[in-house]
């Protein structure tokens, strides 16, 4: 079987080039290919001989495409600006408030502060003024006591020297 379905290849293969269709379709093809070499030789030659024209067109375009851009997004950032205007003011009005109570509870403990390092400080004073006090009543005392014992000594020592 496989014998004869060879044979039918190859006969019709034969067939084929002797009718001429496998030519033509032969021809057909490289005629194609060298349809398209050509296309491509010419776009060759038409880029060699304006490279800079191309490139300078494809820039221009490029530019152009940006600016349409940066003024798409300018008009986007206004859009923004104008949609956060009101929620801006408020936020900076809420910010002020807040600002202004820290203010015046760092002012209020200032003045807590102050009046404390005042109260400790007279408190010091008094102490001190109470130390030096008690320190001047055992002078004083300490003075009495040695003026009695001076004096308790003195008659001793007259005796002693009328005693002499």
């Amino acid at each position: 079987m496989k014998k004869m379905l060879d044979f039918g290849r190859r006969a019709l293969f034969y067939i084929r080039v002797l009718s001429g269709y496998e030519e033509r379709k032969i021809r057909n093809h490289r005629l194609q290919l060298e349809q398209r070499l050509r296309q491509a030789q010419e776009r060759k030659e038409a880029l060699r001989k304006i490279p800079e024209q191309f490139i300078l067109s494809e820039v221009r375009r490029m530019v152009e495409e940006m600016q349409n851009l940066n003024k798409k997004i300018d008009e986007i950032e206004a859009t923004f600006d104008d949609y956060f205007k009101p929620i801006n003011k408020q936020a900076e009005i809420i910010m002020k408030t807040q600002l202004e109570g820290e203010e015046n509870s760092m002012k209020d403990m200032m003045k807590a502060m102050q009046t404390r390092a005042l109260l400790e400080k007279y408190e010091a004073e008094r102490k001190a003024s109470v130390n030096d006090a008690d320190a001047e009543r055992k002078a004083n005392v300490n003075d009495a006591d040695a003026n009695q014992s001076n004096q308790e000594t003195e008659p001793t020592t007259k005796q002693h020297a009328q005693i002499r």
